[in-house]
């Protein structure tokens, strides 16, 4: 989901505007993981099942009873929004439900926010997540992609940074974070905080801080949680701009069936608290067959590995041709993030794919 962001027209070099503010309009939609039919489409003819390691989201879902029929038959009451957004803020640890937007996943959130402010300069930390350039940019903002927290253009009064990042797991600091916010929110500006794998890193988030002026922290449901289908996010900001995030959603902006599963997956310390350790154990588990097949990780979250290989397309085709699709990137051609595999024989058939492409390697190399 990376994507070189686009500031200028190319023909006579001035920002680009989109048609109206309310409808963002692309020329071609981004690449993101998990487009299967895609896979299957390009390799008729792989191993199957196939076996989809292109996300970071967790394989072991949320198991959620059944929500009661009314919340498929009735619009979402007042008391379910409520309901969820106690449960976001007692989670998250920002304390006040009213400093808590929900949204139907939080690419609802990165879409809105721009609409939010005055056309101006965004600095985006790159590489990340491509939908913050392709949405800042469509609504009129210039978009200019920085390399550290630390190099932001003066005249930039919006900062996007994604903590821990996605796809290399870089994290900023904390008090680092709490400084740039700071300096923002002096000149009425914003710091935005994408936390959407910060689930399995507590330690690194804003979330209690997110009431501060000028900071605006998200969070994402599904990946963690496993239920990326749901569609559920968070915005976590100080009361005024979180009701302005709620107006601009609009009235049942969240389904009564995600805010009744979500509110209750968020209050199941239990089950957090142990799927925490599972992920952990498993991403090292994978760390073990990528060194056995002398792939170096270069970047990771307890959801993904990142790996660099110069034989970053080979490895792709070779695991499309056996059935097992991962996340590559064409800004960056040497990566390839592995999600984390779902089951012993899952590992299993990933390890024996890993060791026939580093035999053919070997042999290639004689």
């Amino acid at each position: 989901m990376l994507s070189t962001p686009v500031v200028q027209n190319s023909t006579n070099g001035m920002l680009r505007a989109p048609a109206h503010l309310t409808a963002p309009i692309r020329s071609a939609p981004l690449y993101h993981g998990g487009d299967l039919a895609w896979a299957e489409e390009h390799y008729p003819d792989a191993e199957r099942p196939w076996i989809d390691l292109s996300t970071g989201i967790n394989p072991w879902p949320y198991p959620f009873a059944p929500p009661p029929l009314d919340a498929w038959t009735r619009l979402p009451a007042a008391r379910l929004d409520r309901q969820l957004r106690d449960a976001a803020a007692t989670y998250y640890g920002v304390g006040d439900p009213n400093a808590v937007a929900a949204a139907p996943g939080s690419q609802a959130l990165i879409q809105v926010l721009p609409r939010l402010r005055p056309r101006g300069c965004i600095a985006i930390v790159m590489p990340t997540y491509g939908e913050y350039a392709a949405c800042w940019e469509a609504s009129g903002h210039a978009v200019v992609p920085i390399a550290t927290i630390d190099a932001i253009p003066a005249g930039c009064d919006v900062v996007v940074v994604a903590n821990p990042n996605n796809p290399d797991g870089r994290i900023v600091p904390r008090d680092r974070l709490v400084s740039v916010a700071g300096s923002l929110s002096r000149r009425r500006g914003w710091l935005v905080v994408d936390e959407a794998f910060a689930d399995t890193a507590p330690q690194v988030s804003l979330a209690e801080d997110a009431a501060r002026p000028g900071l605006i922290v998200l969070r994402s449901f599904g990946k963690f949680f496993g239920l990326a289908g749901l569609r559920l996010g968070f915005a976590l900001a100080a009361p005024r701009l979180a009701g302005a995030l709620r107006t601009a959603l609009g009235p049942w902006a969240v389904s009564g069936p995600a805010s009744w599963i979500g509110a209750r997956a968020l209050a199941d310390t239990a089950w957090i608290a142990a799927t925490r350790t599972r992920l952990s154990a498993e991403a090292a588990r994978l760390d073990t067959l990528l060194a056995e097949a002398s792939l170096p990780v270069v970047g990771r979250s307890a959801l993904f590995r990142l790996v660099e290989t110069t034989a970053a397309a080979d490895l792709f085709e070779h695991l499309c041709r056996r059935g097992i699709f991962v996340r590559h990137f064409a800004e960056h051609p040497s990566w390839l993030r592995f999600g984390l595999p779902e089951s012993d024989a899952t590992n299993e058939r990933l390890r024996r794919v890993l060791r026939a492409w580093r035999g053919e390697q070997r042999r290639s190399a004689r």
